[in-house]
């Protein structure tokens, strides 16, 4: 595998990284159609655990076998798979070497009635896995926000040592922030830049919508005049607070939507500067064909100029 130099540069940002880490990054980064490019596409299929069985799969049932996402995503040409410890354990043996996977290793679910996650894998089950990454979620916003970075602190550090790269999903919500205000323009950026700070190489956030939350935050993004005027100029942003470009972020495709306001979606982070998508949902949750021809409309856009 001869590393393009767009992997090479982005490989550089990450100085303090070992041979080993910087190896899997460059799996996840030089796998599939958009290999090499710094551009990525990745399914990640959690929503069994979030939402529930029947809410995930039954639009799709061929989406309850964990073999079915495996496939998608080497079919489709996907950068990396992403699940929770049963999921890619179902399939480990099966698809061993045919796509990077990140076993996501904490989890909440529909039942609970906190804003927090529980730790359900492990560092040594995604080396025994031949994970590439691991996943870990945080709420900034929460109650238990606190004792989820301490957690991800203590997990990172181990993934890190053993040459693992880390995921991390930044999700604001809790008792300050209503539904508009997990994904206002501000707590976006303010989250994504959380990951960075805490160790980060890959970023996953909300797309940012136009308002602005917190009241001492809104009277700078005024007086400075940062551009929050369409989605581009907010993915623009929320990559500036990822170290100015020096940490990879990626968007979520969110709730099940039409395909033109998915790659309109996506077409914004593409020219915003956003590294990729990580689409759940709004690929499996299609007969497989249309999910197909779906993730190659947005492997299109991100192979395009921006």
């Amino acid at each position: 595998m001869k590393l393009t130099r767009r992997v090479k540069e982005i490989l550089s940002w990450y100085e303090s990284d070992n041979p080993g880490t910087k190896a899997n990054l460059a799996r996840i980064l030089m796998e599939g159609k958009l290999g090499g490019t710094g551009r990525m596409v990745i399914l990640p299929v959690d929503q069994g655990f979030e939402h529930g069985p029947a809410r995930s799969f039954a639009p799709n049932p061929a989406a309850y076998d964990p073999h079915y996402h495996f496939e998608l995503a080497i079919e489709a040409g996907l950068n990396a798979y992403a699940a929770p410890l049963g999921m890619i354990e179902a399939g480990a043996a099966t698809f061993a070497g045919s796509i990077p996977t990140i076993l996501k290793v904490n989890s909440s679910n529909s039942l609970s009635t906190t804003k927090d996650q529980a730790v359900t894998g492990s560092v040594a089950d995604a080396l025994r896995l031949g994970c590439s990454a691991i996943g870990f979620t945080i709420y900034p916003g929460s109650e238990y926000q606190f004792e989820m970075m301490e957690e991800l602190r203590e997990l990172a550090e181990e993934a890190k040592s053993a040459g693992l790269a880390v995921v991390v999903w930044s999700y604001p919500r809790g008792p300050m922030l209503d539904k508009a205000g997990e994904t206002a323009f501000d707590i976006c950026a303010y989250a994504a830049h959380m990951a960075a700070l805490m160790g980060a190489h890959i970023i996953k956030v909300k797309p940012p919508m136009e308002p602005l939350s917190l009241e001492a935050a809104k009277k700078v993004y005024i007086e400075r005049k940062i551009d929050g005027s369409d989605m581009a100029a907010r993915i623009r942003h929320i990559v500036q607070t990822c170290f100015n470009g020096r940490r990879l972020v990626v968007f979520s495709g969110g709730e099940a939507k039409g395909t033109d306001a998915l790659l309109a979606e996506v077409k914004a982070i593409h020219a915003g500067g956003g590294n990729g998508s990580i689409v759940g949902r709004n690929a499996f949750q299609r007969p497989k064909e249309e999910a197909l021809k779906l993730l190659a409309s947005m492997i299109e856009v991100y192979k395009t100029k921006a």
